[in-house]
């Protein structure tokens, strides 16, 4: 194959089909039109939005964000405008995307998950819906939706229920066997899997000894959790037969087909937007060039490709 002939980068996800592997994670990119000055948006494998609940938020109390070594934690407390307002107001600018949008959405009980499926489901220019459930239960005391498999049946049931829209779950990492969750999220019917989401930290600051974010604990995210997703991923992957999304400290090629290799779809970016907001760009690109330089026309050829000694 010559230096110049196309590839192709097309993905199937069950019933999401990608014109490339590279999407954006929840709560990095906005809304979408924030970055629409810096990516053109349709160049995109898909575009997943800020999560999204019943009610506006306002979100955890300040400092939200603090740099760490190899990453970022980030207490922001899912603040949004509430499902009419992104309705009313950000889904009209959506709509004429020419890429697959993703809504994420998040409740404080079942119920609400799937009051929020019904309610964004049948509008124009929502093309999936990614159920957040790292949040807590307060039916429950506040435990994690995510961290016990009998909640996230009953979340994914809910919102399954609910709606026609291909349906996304992401998992927390915060658990020990995340395989349990992922079955129980397929068993509930769930079409694809995402993760992971942020893994939970703190940090301190020596000289006030309070802690450096507002909430105490927040969500780690960058370079520093890859290790652990790409580990993670690895384990679903060979527990579903779904497909899976990966993500966690993805900010360049070799990040993203690390995934791809193991058997992931496709791939989210989320703090390395920050750093570089054209990164998703970068990375399509380097998926071109590394399927021209191994020989390859089809992304397809490399997904699941690992070899592992036996």
């Amino acid at each position: 194959m010559t230096i110049n002939s196309p590839v192709i980068l097309a993905v199937e996800l069950g019933p999401l089909r990608l014109k490339n592997p590279v999407m954006v994670a929840s709560g990095t990119f906005g809304y979408g039109q924030e970055y629409a000055a810096l990516v053109p948006l349709e160049n995109l494998g898909g575009v997943v939005v800020k999560g999204i609940s019943l009610e506006p938020r306002s979100g955890n109390p300040p400092p939200r964000i603090w740099e760490t070594c190899g990453g970022m934690l980030n207490s922001i407390g899912l603040q949004n405008v509430g499902l009419q307002t992104f309705l009313r107001e950000k889904l009209p600018h959506l709509r004429p995307l020419q890429v697959p949008v993703i809504v994420n959405l998040f409740g404080n009980t079942v119920e609400e998950y799937g009051e929020l499926a019904a309610g964004l489901d049948g509008h124009e220019g929502i093309d999936a819906l990614e159920i957040n459930i790292s949040c807590p239960n307060v039916k429950a005391g506040g435990m994690a939706f995510g961290s016990d498999p009998k909640m996230v049946f009953q979340v994914v049931s809910a919102v399954r229920s609910r709606t026609n829209l291909p349906v996304i779950t992401k998992l927390t990492p915060n658990v020990t066997d995340i395989t349990l969750p992922a079955k129980a999220a397929e068993d509930a019917g769930t079409d694809i899997l995402s993760l992971i989401n942020t893994v939970a930290g703190m940090a301190v600051d020596p000289q006030t000894r309070r802690p450096r974010l507002g909430n105490v604990v927040g969500g780690l995210s960058g370079p520093a959790i890859k290790p652990i997703a790409l580990r993670m991923v690895w384990q679903v992957i060979q527990a579903s037969n779904l497909p899976v999304i990966g993500l966690g400290g993805i900010v360049s090629v070799e990040d993203a087909l690390e995934f791809l290799i193991i058997g992931a779809k496709a791939i989210q970016v989320g703090t390395a937007n920050f750093v570089n907001p054209q990164v998703t760009l970068d990375i399509i690109s380097g998926l071109e060039d590394y399927l021209r330089q191994q020989g390859l026309r089809d992304i397809n050829q490399i997904i699941g490709t690992l070899e592992v000694a036996r």
